[in-house]
């Protein structure tokens, strides 16, 4: 079964950048789509970006646009959120999730296909 862990977060001053990790293990994740969603306190859970498996189309929230990027590793069974010019309103616990098999095409309402991971906080902070 497939399992994903979340690291890379931290504490990070406005302008700054971070590099989100998801590491998958019990599959490969090159057959997967895999969106990264972000929940931040009193807030509901919202997607942030997404890898299509099929095409490789990428899907981004209007917020991040231009600021973050997805990307995978196939090698290393592992896909990454390279956010920049981060801001406070950043921050959040952030998780990845799969969110469709063989030839899953992102839309931007994309939903989890298994239970969430642990996730990793992002604090944008003075």
């Amino acid at each position: 079964q497939l399992r994903l862990v979340e690291s890379g977060g931290g504490l990070v001053q406005p302008g700054g950048s971070l590099r989100l990790s998801c590491a998958a293990s019990g599959a490969t994740l090159q057959y997967f789509g895999i969106g990264w969603f972000r929940q931040a306190p009193g807030k509901e859970r919202e997607g942030v970006s997404c890898i299509s498996s099929g095409d490789g189309r990428l899907y981004y929230t209007d917020s991040v646009k231009g600021r973050f990027t997805i990307s995978r590793d196939n090698a290393k069974n592992t896909v990454y959120l390279q956010m920049n010019s981060l801001q406070p309103e950043d921050t959040a616990v952030y998780y990845c999730a799969a969110v469709g098999g063989p030839g899953y095409v992102c839309s931007g309402n994309d939903r989890p296909l298994y239970s969430w991971g642990q996730g990793t906080q992002v604090t944008v902070s003075t």
